[in-house]
């Protein structure tokens, strides 16, 4: 199986490439340009193996959450790679892509989500092993960090710039520049689309957990 993936829900911009179980991949901290680098970033890769991008077999993305507008930026191009080859896309969960780079068993992600809130998850890897399915103990959710709950049980790492933005939020043991990469989503992928769980280009969408982008002009006086 060939597929790409994609990954500019962050600061940071990334591409990846899977061929039969081998990862190339390409990132970049890109601020506001990951419209530009994203594509030209796939196709140096493709250019590497020598590999046309109508051979790719399936397309998978960071869904979010994250930045609005780089969440809609991997998603347009995966939808558009879907759609002209006619093949499947998968969205993955930046923050399960953030437990998966952490290389934790017991991980609680979290990403600064402006506006004095974080996205935040604790997920826990099912099989123990790296690619696996991560179980979402506390799902996916958009709150202020003093209201976002804790994860029963020990062991628990925190990951992630929301613990950067916010402190340690009360756990022994934080990584704040854990981000998730095109990489993880590649893995967290692969056995989802060898499982047939790829959708068509037109149900690809992203994962906003919330509405809002910016504060009033009144909130941000207050």
């Amino acid at each position: 199986m060939k597929f790409a993936a994609l990954e500019t829900s962050t600061e940071w911009c990334s591409a990846a490439l899977w061929i039969d179980g081998e990862i190339l991949s390409a990132e970049e901290r890109a601020g506001n340009r990951h419209s530009e680098l994203v594509l030209p970033m796939l196709e140096g890769l493709l250019i590497k193996k020598n590999i046309a991008i109508a051979e790719l077999d399936a397309i998978a993305f960071g869904a979010g959450p994250g930045s609005f507008t780089g969440l809609r930026v991997a998603c347009g191009v995966a939808q558009g790679i879907a759609y002209a080859g006619g093949i499947p896309a998968i969205g993955i969960s930046t923050l399960a892509a953030m437990a998966e780079e952490s290389g934790g068993v017991r991980v609680v992600a979290c990403l600064d989500a402006r506006m004095r809130e974080v996205y935040y998850s604790a997920l826990e890897r099912m099989d123990g092993k790296p690619g696996g399915r991560w179980l979402e103990v506390v799902p996916a959710l958009c709150a202020a960090p003093a209201a976002v709950p804790k994860p029963p049980g020990e062991g628990w790492i925190g990951c992630g710039n929301g613990f950067a933005a916010y402190g340690p939020m009360g756990y022994a043991k934080v990584i704040p520049d854990i981000h998730p990469t095109a990489m993880a989503v590649a893995r967290l992928a692969a056995p989802r689309l060898a499982a047939g769980e790829g959708v068509d280009a037109a149900q690809a969408v992203p994962v906003y957990l919330r509405d809002k982008v910016a504060f009033t002009e009144a909130e941000r006086g207050a």
